[in-house]
């Protein structure tokens, strides 16, 4: 039995332990919180959205960017401070713009295809994690933005992925609660969303009864392999401990790209910060102003999620400033304030607000496959789409590895030719 090495154990590193043990290999999996599932798997926008597979690399974005730089409060936020790291991914974003549709059809499709592993999943291990599959509705507040995800819904149609145009009556219908002026909306019926958070502990505890060996306060420092065996130096309590395996998956989000260096890898992750607020909802009218069916707007950049009976999510907003985990009050505000504007019924006495860094490659499609050395992995780099994507891509990686010791690799439902090789 092979022994594999995690590094990493939010919801792309517990998704490939899982995988890889449901395979048979004997794995390992570190995490230097004592808990899984602390950082950026801690309270996302919650969304399993295929519907929002558009990849960033549009000229738009750019032009949006400029525009908002200067305001503390905008959806896109850049720090103009730059850096050697910054500039790079930048020159690497804009030249990804001519692939802008081949890897939203490629981000779709993966998209959909993450769903059945997901479910399938949570079912088998009785994982809850308040699961709603009521679909996602994308709200545009003028033709402009309409428009353009009309087009959109095209490349998403060309994934494998149907979604329809609604009217602004149609959308009070599927979300009666939703207050505002609206141009039109588009609906994806087979949309979901959860807490990552509950998702990513429960499937952690099921890969434990599989025989995954997790190790919890565990600071890696360094990784190294000979294209044999690979070695993971942690530190416990200050203490340098070095482990040996066969092999290692790095699955470390924003630490990816440092890790990757050490094992002469490129993965040019960027930390994308983005913010969110749980709204609690401890009262009646609360919880029946709050919407059931998760939303995006288009305009804001915001997504919703309602997590359970007492839990409504808000999430959003894309912050380019490095390894900052900041809580800024000026980038809080604005979601409080869409919720006040939306849904005024909503409570907002008790507002819990949360930060993380996204792992953002510039073409913003993951990282997903071997290293140079030939028992080094990688599945990392998933961006906003790290929930939405991440069941699909741990059975890719896990595929992947069982290749290279096996030379078999059943259970692979997505070609690996949808993500463009990098090493």
């Amino acid at each position: 039995m092979k022994s594999i090495a995690i590094i990493g154990a939010g919801i792309t590193g517990v998704t490939t332990a899982y995988a890889l043990a449901k395979r048979g290999f004997a794995v390992t999996l570190f995490e230097k919180h004592r808990y899984a599932a602390m950082e950026t798997s801690f309270a996302n926008g919650g969304q399993l959205s295929a519907s929002n597979a558009e990849v960033w690399n549009h000229p738009s974005t750019i032009l949006k960017g400029l525009k908002w730089m200067l305001r503390s409060d905008a959806p896109l936020l850049v720090n103009p401070r730059p850096s050697w790291h910054k500039l790079s991914w930048f020159a690497e974003f804009i030249a990804g713009i001519p692939n802008y549709r081949r890897n939203t059809i490629a981000t779709a499709q993966l998209a959909v295809a993450a769903r059945e592993h997901l479910f399938a999943w949570a079912e088998a291990e009785g994982v809850d994690f308040d699961l709603k599959q009521r679909g996602i509705l994308h709200i545009y507040r003028d033709r402009k933005g309409f428009e353009h995800a009309g087009e959109v819904s095209k490349l998403l149609a060309a994934g494998g992925l149907p979604r329809r145009a609604v009217t602004p009556e149609e959308m009070r219908a599927i979300e009666p609660t939703l207050a505002g002026s609206y141009y039109g909306g588009y609906f994806t019926e087979s949309d979901a969303t959860g807490d990552i958070h509950k998702f990513t502990v429960g499937l952690a505890a099921a890969a434990e009864r599989l025989g995954v060996r997790t190790l919890y306060g565990q600071d890696v420092q360094q990784l190294s392999s000979d294209g044999r065996s690979a070695s993971v130096t942690a530190c416990v309590d200050g203490l340098p401990q070095t482990h040996r395996f066969d092999g290692v998956v790095v699955c470390a989000g924003v630490l990816s790209r440092s890790f990757a260096a050490q094992l002469g890898d490129r993965v040019n992750v960027y930390p994308v910060k983005g913010y969110s607020i749980t709204v609690n909802l401890p009262d009646a009218q609360s919880q029946d102003s709050a919407p059931t069916v998760s939303l995006l707007d288009d305009e804001t950049k915001l997504v919703t999620s309602r997590l359970g009976l007492d839990r409504f999510r808000v999430a959003g907003t894309a912050e380019f400033n490095g390894y900052n985990k900041d809580i800024r009050a000026d980038r809080i505000r604005p979601l409080i304030d869409w919720v006040q504007q939306c849904f005024p019924g909503v409570s907002t006495r008790s507002v819990v607000p949360w930060a993380g860094l996204r792992p953002m490659m510039p073409d913003m499609m993951p990282r997903v496959g071997r290293g140079h050395a030939a028992n080094v992995f990688y599945n990392t780099g998933h961006g906003h789409l790290g929930w939405t994507l991440s069941a699909v891509t741990a059975d890719m990686v896990a595929g992947v590895v069982q290749q290279a010791y096996v030379g078999t690799a059943p259970g692979v439902r997505v070609a690996a030719s949808v993500l463009p090789q990098r090493v």
